[in-house]
């Protein structure tokens, strides 16, 4: 039995007072020898036991009653006494992450995670209430048989999940089970890197399990990334491997190999290539495998295209010339006429990257050639006046002179550049608009350093072929859907409609976004690097991570499988405590009542 509130124990000192009574009702006088009287001294000896035993009787009475009512303040709870157990609600937490795959011992840790769930179903009765939780926040109830067959199902996840949202989805569906005993039942490999946020139940009773073997040692891919995103058609790998010693690797594309090599740890590895394959394409680097093979490849996806032809229009001005140059020599670019570089007034196709005109009488010549084209933009108002720009590699770039570009409806573009709260430069599906001429008396972005490489990124990443990009993300992630893209491809070719948001698969691989029947971009799915990272937290460390009020933490497996539903199977004695006081209570006013009816 244990007390919640055991500092109302100290009250017990109160059961002096009935005691106190008891000894100070006492007579005690001088004994006089008095003939007349020998006949009541008969009389007393005769009643003496029955007085005394009448008095401690209701010492006694008094003493049980303040005790019990001090015990009952204290909010004493005990065990379920008797067979079986109480009513329960369990929620079983399982961690089925990436780093549960581990094998340790020769066995996965999510093998043995598994077994021990479902012996401690097996141990549960029609009265229980029972959920499985996956460490992603899956959720699902139902019998014994159900969970079971749930358990033999569960595969390991891609990534490290939501710990934290797990947990709390298993304490809000014991709490709505309307069960007085509620237990979340947690099995985990307890990495820190997981479980790096304090998680609470609130009242109900915590059981975790983390294994006490350590973690074997860890070799895993952490980089893999196609630089630039669209090759035309060299282009480079860079790759990193996590290794106590070096390790080697493969690089493939669309599952054949070109390179292989061997990567001192935590080295970054870069590998140039220009392979024959055309169009949106997978790749992965591989290592050997070991005791976690699920981070023993990597996955990026590529656009591979012969470089882009672009032709530049007079008009625009020696800068963007000299530029192209840089560009043709580095073989990123070739003369042609796939890309055109022209002013506003001049465009007669896309993809094309536009610039504001040079005379502002040919503003409304511009807007009409953009309407042509379908481009959601305008040309409005000119303003003038040194202004400072804002994005990504604008650092120190200023405007003289603007055209304000105005949003048409369902325009669907990406401000690259911003002047205050103004767009300057802004980026569509085969196009690419500037607020300004190119040339130095409206801004000096020609004349920065930064401007080359923006301008090979412009042409090469976004105006060469197809439109789209690659999306980087985690195992099952909700992202914003692009517009650009209707469906995604899976691994067998089976293309899904989009809905509002893009859900990214469970599973890590390269999955590509279509439009049509075209491949416009892919959304490469990794684990996080951290997942990799196998250090574990000791149980004592574990358990304050936690904020129960009842937490149990342990690396016996059957000490946690015994104490699944008759740890929180403990009942509250505040009643029965009751009950005995008001008994003490009534015995005494009978005792009482009995005297008075004999003095009487």
């Amino acid at each position: 039995m244990t007390f919640l509130a055991p500092l109302y124990l100290l009250l017990g000192g109160a059961v002096a007072v009935p005691l106190l009574i008891h000894l100070l009702r006492r007579r005690i006088g001088l004994r006089v020898e008095f003939p007349a009287a020998r006949y009541l001294l008969r009389a007393e000896r005769e009643n003496s036991r029955t007085l005394k035993i009448r008095n401690l009787l209701l010492m006694m009475l008094r003493i049980l009653a303040l005790l019990a009512i001090v015990v009952a303040a204290a909010r004493p709870v005990a065990r379920w006494l008797g067979g079986g157990h109480a009513p329960t609600a369990v929620a079983i937490v399982l961690d089925n992450s990436l780093s549960s795959s581990a094998v340790v011992n020769g066995r996965p840790l999510l093998d043995q995670f598994k077994a021990m769930a479902r012996d401690v179903i097996s141990g549960a009765t029609t009265a229980d209430r029972l959920w499985l939780i996956t460490i992603d926040g899956h959720v699902r109830g139902g019998t014994a048989s159900v969970l079971r067959d749930e358990i033999n199902r569960l595969e390991p996840i891609a990534g490290a999940g939501e710990p934290v949202t797990a947990l709390t989805r298993a304490a809000t569906v014991i709490r709505g089970a309307g069960l007085e005993a509620r237990q979340v039942a947690l099995l985990t490999d307890g990495q820190r890197s997981e479980w790096d946020k304090p998680s609470s139940i609130g009242d109900a009773q915590l059981l975790v399990y983390a294994p006490s073997v350590p973690p074997p040692s860890n070799r895993a891919v952490t980089l893999a990334e196609a630089r630039p995103m669209r090759w035309t058609p060299r282009g480079t790998v860079a790759a990193r491997i996590q290794s106590r010693d070096s390790a080697t690797y493969r690089v493939s594309l669309n599952g054949r190999t070109f390179a292989r090599g061997a990567a001192a740890p935590n080295e970054e590895v870069i590998v140039r290539a220009a392979p024959p394959e055309r169009g949106w394409v997978a790749g992965t680097v591989e290592i050997e495998a070991d005791e976690l093979a699920a981070d023993n490849v990597r996955y990026f996806a590529t656009w591979i295209g012969a470089a882009p032809g672009v032709a530049v229009a007079p008009a625009v001005g020696p800068f963007v010339k000299d530029a192209i140059d840089v560009l043709r020599g580095s073989e990123r670019v070739t003369d042609g006429r796939d890309i055109a570089i022209v002013g506003g007034d001049e465009v007669t196709s896309l993809p094309a990257l536009i610039t504001a005109p040079t005379d502002p009488v040919k503003v409304g010549a511009a807007n009409r050639a953009l309407e042509r084209l379908g481009v959601p933009w305008r040309f409005g108002a000119r303003r003038t006046g040194e202004s400072s720009v804002r994005g990504t590699g604008f650092d120190g770039v200023t405007t003289a002179a603007r055209y304000d570009l105005v949003a048409q409806a369902g325009a669907a573009a990406e401000t690259l550049a911003v002047v205050g709260r103004d767009a300057w430069i802004v980026g569509g599906p085969r196009y690419v608009v500037i607020g300004s001429p190119l040339s130095p008396d409206a801004t000096n972005f020609p004349v920065r350093a930064s401007f080359v490489p923006w301008l090979g990124t412009v042409l090469t990443e976004r105006l060469v072929g197809e439109p789209g990009q690659v999306i980087a993300a985690a195992p099952g992630a909700q992202l914003p859907r692009p517009r650009w893209a209707d469906a995604m491809e899976g691994a067998t070719g089976q293309r899904t409609p989009l809905g509002e948001t893009l859900d990214v698969p469970v599973r890590a691989g390269t999955y590509f976004l279509t439009r049509g029947d075209r491949r416009v971009g892919a959304v490469v799915v990794n684990a996080p690097p951290t997942e990799s990272v196998l250090d574990r937290y000791s149980t004592s460390e574990l358990r304050a991570r936690f904020q129960a009020n009842r937490t149990l933490v342990t690396n016996d497996a059957s000490t946690w499988e015994a104490t699944a539903f008759r740890g929180a199977s403990r009942r509250s004695l505040i009643e029965p405590a009751l009950l005995l006081a008001l008994l003490m209570l009534v015995v005494e006013a009978i005792v009482l009542g009995a005297r008075g009816r004999r003095a009487a």
